[in-house]
């Protein structure tokens, strides 16, 4: 019994010092890496440039030579991520960064060497940069600006409509691509828009319907759509007939002399209407021969009021 427990005992130490040996490795072994890596070292880095403000209509040729190389010396900690990335991207404004030549651009890596430095932050010191320049091809494509139509299902639940016109961030939008396809496009509908039981103002935005156009993007891609959305109520009011282009020379009675108007309109609007906003006539230059009746028109309402009509469909008339 006795042997068997120093047995046991034995054996846990040795695994006990087994552990703490592996532990001292790796210690030893992490403070190497720290060691190794608090040192300086020099490394050539490829950059790939990514040109912003661009036109629209630009493309940078896929074949151009869009790469260049940074000899650059920094500690071991500020290379690591370029052991498991080895591009870094470097951003440049086509604007003023760049030069411009017929479908061309032209970026001196000499002269903009505060730039690249500026991106690599203090962590890297620039030694030098090659190739000295660099030259994008680009192509440039069509464009125009065509109209925005809103494609809409939209069902308000009972008593809700909308106040005015539904608001749109753009009216139009810029389309490019091949010369023949833009030629062909005369407007671009909103993708659709569908709501139902509504009763709440409308804010959201939509994209656009380019999917039968081939080759082609649209600038901006989606736009804002807006309505003010709000209770609304249907009235009546009496408003009277007037006669225009009536026969020369000739007096003629007519009846009846108001006819009833009804509207629909918000209910934020509705005490202000008057008989005064209306304007309904009888043209008797849409008389035909033997016909005894005019026919009346709203020809102005005001402009909150959603849908109008007319009670009365006709205005009989007599020559006195």
């Amino acid at each position: 019994m006795k042997s068997k427990k120093q047995f046991k005992i034995s054996e846990y130490l040795k695994k006990k010092n087994v552990k703490r040996f592996s532990f001292f490795i790796v210690i030893a072994f992490v403070f190497l890496v720290f060691s190794k890596l608090s040192d300086d070292y020099k490394q050539t880095i490829s950059l790939k440039l990514k040109l912003i403000n661009l036109e629209d209509e630009i493309i940078i040729q896929e074949d151009s030579l869009d790469v260049i190389y940074a000899y650059v010396e920094a500690k071991g900690f500020a290379l690591v991520p370029f052991i498991f990335k080895g591009t870094k991207e470097i951003i440049v404004d086509a604007s003023a960064e760049v030069t411009t030549r017929p479908n061309q651009f032209i970026f001196d890596t000499q002269k903009q060497e505060f730039l690249i430095e500026d991106q690599f932050g203090k962590s890297l010191k620039l030694i030098n940069v090659k190739p000295d320049t660099v030259i994008l091809e680009y192509s440039k494509r069509a464009s125009k600006m065509v109209p925005v139509i809103l494609n809409k299902a939209i069902k308000f639940d009972v008593g809700y409509d909308v106040k005015g016109e539904f608001k749109l961030s753009q009216d139009s939008v810029k389309v490019v691509g091949p010369l023949n396809i833009i030629e062909e496009i005369n407007y671009l509908e909103s993708e659709l828009i569908s709501l139902s039981d509504v009763k709440t103002s409308i804010d959201l935005n939509t994209g656009l319907n380019a999917s039968k156009y081939k080759a082609i993007e649209v600038f901006p891609k989606e736009i804002n759509v807006q309505a003010e959305v709000l209770r609304f109520t249907e009235g009546q009011i009496e408003v009277p007939v007037t006669i225009v282009n009536g026969p020369e020379q000739i007096d003629i009675n007519y009846f009846p002399k108001s006819v009833t108007a009804t509207f629909y309109v918000d209910l934020e609007n509705y005490k202000t209407i008057k008989a005064s906003d209306f304007r309904v006539e009888c043209d008797y230059n849409e008389v035909e021969k033997k016909q005894s009746y005019l026919t009346p028109k709203i020809v102005e309402e005001p402009e909150f009021v959603k849908r109008t009509n007319l009670k009365q469909k006709r205005i009989d008339f007599i020559k006195l």
